[in-house]
């Protein structure tokens, strides 16, 4: 889609943020995410792309050259090339974090690009590692003998909230036994909160994550009853869980900064075994 180039206002109806508290917000989830996949210089340029973003919340028609510019005349010298920024742009697009419309002038020739930033997908739960699925085999020269012993010590098909680990909290499993019965089920939205809990090495916290996975389940039964929005209930209720431990994070180095438990440089801390920055923009 081309559209004419122009004021940054004209464009304001692209943006997805209703503030630029929220637009931080969600940069800060997908670079949590996909930090990893961007070389330093990469970052250092999609970050300036962010800043260049926050007159209109999500939105920037800069051209390359004054972003480069930009980066090059804070750091005094040339520490980014039009290839690198390029490359980044191109990983972004892939990724999701921003969409790309190209702009034109009234003569028809090129103008610089439209970058609009998305939401971060919080409704997707992570993808359980390859290392970790069962292979599956089929054997061909299966004999009758053996399908009967199969079917002699084949237990029953499902197990109910009775059989449920250990390791799942109770006041957890009496909650969504009520809507899902199923030991499976119930095990299976309990590792959605451990690994969440974990990426924010908050896992010690027993009483503090069970409470956070009850109201955001409860969330969840709500937008299914009213709704018919939740295509993948498991993963709607990731999303809300994964909101509000980030909000609780959130808050917590807040009052920490005001307590002056931190102070004011960039909080760093480790994250699932990488170095990460908490005032990320302001690097």
């Amino acid at each position: 889609m081309n559209l004419k180039s122009g004021n940054i206002k004209e464009f304001e109806k692209f943006s997805q943020f209703k503030s630029l508290k929220e637009f931080n917000h969600q940069m800060e989830m997908w670079l949590l995410d996909h930090k990893k996949d961007f070389s330093k210089g990469e970052l250092i340029g999609l970050k300036r792309l962010i800043r260049f973003s926050a007159k209109i919340p999500g939105v920037c028609n800069a051209k390359i050259g004054t972003i480069l510019r930009s980066i090059n005349q804070e750091y005094k010298e040339n520490i980014l090339s039009r290839s690198t920024f390029k490359r980044m742009i191109l990983k972004g697009k892939q990724i999701g974090i921003f969409t790309i419309y190209e702009t034109e002038r009234k003569n028809g020739s090129q103008s610089s690009n439209l970058y609009v930033f998305n939401r971060y997908p919080a409704c997707e739960p992570p993808k359980q590692e390859t290392m970790n699925r069962h292979k599956e085999t089929i054997n061909l020269l299966k004999t009758e003998k053996d399908q009967k012993i199969n079917k002699r010590i084949e237990g029953p098909s499902e197990l109910d909230h009775t059989y449920v680990s250990n390791r799942v909290p109770q006041p957890f499993v009496q909650l969504v036994k009520c809507f899902f019965p199923e030991a499976k089920v119930i095990e299976e939205y309990w590792r959605m909160v451990h690994l969440i809990a974990k990426s924010y090495e908050l896992d010690h916290t027993t009483d503090l994550i069970v409470d956070l996975a009850i109201q955001s389940f409860k969330q969840l039964i709500r937008k299914l009853k009213f709704t018919n929005v939740v295509r993948k209930p498991i993963a709607y209720f990731y999303g809300i869980l994964n909101e509000k431990v980030f909000q609780y994070y959130h808050n917590r180095l807040n009052e920490m900064r005001k307590t002056g438990l931190i102070g004011g440089r960039p909080l760093r801390f480790t994250l699932n075994g990488e170095f990460l920055e908490y005032d990320w923009l302001n690097q």
